[in-house]
Formats: C-alpha cells, sequence, structure tokens
C-alpha cells in the first residue's frame, strides 16, 4: 500500500536501521549517489530495489528519485539517519486507505535528536512533507529543498524520528559547511542579480496557513536582517526555549548559529568577489 525511497551517499552506518523501520513494505526502493562504502550490499541484502545516479543539487536529486516505478499510488521518503516509529507506521498505513483523492500529501512532525535527548525545543522546523503521491509532488531549491505538493496536505500524529548526529559531530559539521557554500551561493546570486524569485512578506511569513509558504517568506526575510548568527541563537534559546531540552539543547543552537555565520562569511566573500569582477 505504501512504497518508500531512502536517499543514500555511503550509509553503511544508519541503512540497516533505516531498513529495518521499513521491513512492513515490499516495495523498497534505495536511491543511492554512487556510495563507495557498503551501502549497496546492505541495502540488496534487505531485498531492496537500488538504483543510483550522479548528484548535482538536492532538489534535482529528489525529483530524479520521484521519477522511479513504484508499486503503490503512495511514497514514504526517507533519508538513512531516519526511522518511522512503529505507531507512525500504523497511522500511515491506516491514512492512506482513508484518504481522498484530493490529499496530495502528509506531513509528518519529525523529531531531531542529539546525545540520545529529542530537542524539543530547539528544533526550529520539525513539520515535513514526507507521505506522498509522487506524480503530484515536485522539489525545489537547490539546497535545503522545499517539496510542493498539488493537492490538500494531511497532518499526522506520531513521530518520524531523525538522527542527525549518528555519524559523529565532525560529520555534522562537514555537512553544513557544504550546506552553508550552498546556501551563499543561492543567496548572492540573487541579491547579485537583484532578482529573487521571491518578494519576501511579513504577512506572509507570519499568517500564511501553509507552513512550507511560511517557512520560505520566514527565511527570505531572515536573509535580509544583520546579525543573523546572534540572532538566530537567540530566538533558540529565548524564544524557542531550548535551554529546556538541556545542554544538547544550548549546543543545537550554538551550532546553529556557527552555521549561520558560515553563510554569512560565505556570502559577503561571493559579493566582494562579484563586484571586484564587475
Amino acid at each position: 500500500m505504501i512504497s518508500v525511497v531512502i536517499l543514500t551517499r555511503n550509509e553503511q552506518l544508519d541503512l540497516p536501521g533505516c531498513l529495518a523501520s521499513v521491513a512492513w513494505s515490499d516495495d523498497v526502493h534505495v536511491f543511492d549517489s554512487y556510495s563507495t562504502d557498503n551501502t549497496i550490499e546492505i541495502a540488496r541484502a534487505a531485498g531492496a530495489t537500488v538504483h543510483q545516479r550522479v548528484f548535482d543539487n538536492y532538489a534535482a536529486h529528489r525529483n530524479a528519485s520521484l521519477q522511479l516505478t513504484f508499486t503503490y499510488p503512495w511514497l514514504l521518503i526517507l533519508d538513512a539517519d531516519e526511522r518511522p516509529t512503529p505507531e507512525l507506521c500504523l497511522e500511515m498505513q491506516a491514512a492512506v486507505r482513508r484518504a481522498s483523492t484530493d490529499i496530495g500529501g502528509f506531513r509528518i512532525r519529525r523529531r531531531d535528536f542529539l546525545f540520545n535527548t529529542w530537542l524539543e525545543h530547539a528544533q526550529i522546523s520539525p513539520f515535513y512533507i514526507r507521505l506522498v503521491r509522487p506524480e503530484r509532488s515536485r522539489y525545489t531549491r537547490a539546497v535545503n529543498e522545499v517539496i510542493e505538493v498539488t493537492g490538500k496536505v494531511g497532518e499526522l500524529s506520531q513521530p518520524l524520528d531523525h538522527f542527525p548526529f549518528s555519524k559523529g559531530m565532525a560529520h555534522w559539521i562537514a555537512k553544513h559547511n557544504t550546506y552553508s557554500t550552498m546556501e551563499a551561493e543561492l543567496i548572492a546570486s540573487e541579491q547579485s542579480l537583484q532578482n529573487s524569485s521571491l518578494t519576501p512578506s511579513w504577512k506572509t511569513a507570519l499568517l500564511d496557513p501553509d507552513f512550507h509558504t511560511r517557512r520560505r517568506h520566514q527565511k527570505a526575510l531572515f536573509y535580509r536582517m544583520p546579525g543573523r548568527p546572534l540572532l538566530k541563537w537567540l530566538y533558540m534559546v529565548a524564544v524557542r526555549r531550548s535551554f529546556l531540552d538541556g545542554w544538547p539543547g544550548l549546543t543545537y543552537a550554538t551550532l546553529q548559529a556557527i552555521y549561520e555565520y558560515f553563510i554569512v562569511l560565505k556570502t559577503r566573500e561571493l559579493l566582494r568577489h562579484s563586484a571586484r569582477n564587475q
């Protein structure tokens, strides 16, 4: 009733647990970016169908995964460090059985963990559309991609667990170093061309009924604000109250502020370089 696609790149550590969490599906696909470890062998041993594609950017890569041939009309999209809880698995199967034809996807609450602690307060954007009709779904934005679904979006109550630090702190930092470079390139390109595809609105950022629309406008407005790293840390600690998650919450807030500072520094560097070459 539900097909599964798992996106991978050198995921021999996390993939076994992810595959085990979706063992109830008889149509599991691993969409791999030419791993050099044992990811492919693990996937095939578990009975998953393996596909490989050279990674170019996040939106294009995820859109390519949606073009695979699936057995069922509904698709659960996962990264290897994510695990749908047993309760969520049951809820998803019940939801698609009763879903009307005008529903194109379901939004799920993801629980991020650090040091075995759920970042309940520190996590800024916990809601993600991950259960979709693939033919009605499309990703946009090359980094920190956003999925757009044609039709109504339902809500599921049970959680999807995410372990972004499962490979260690160095891996998380290296990954977000890459993210910050891609974000800076995107921001610098829009600012230098003065032709952003989005004119941000405070009203939309705060009041739009769609979470992802609000999120896009919030990001666009945030990128125009001075002192973003400090503002982000203060927002996470004082507004989101990440301190209620203890030391893991404060650690996560600090890491996110550092990530934001990387984006600021790299954007400035790219804009200076662009100005010199004009």
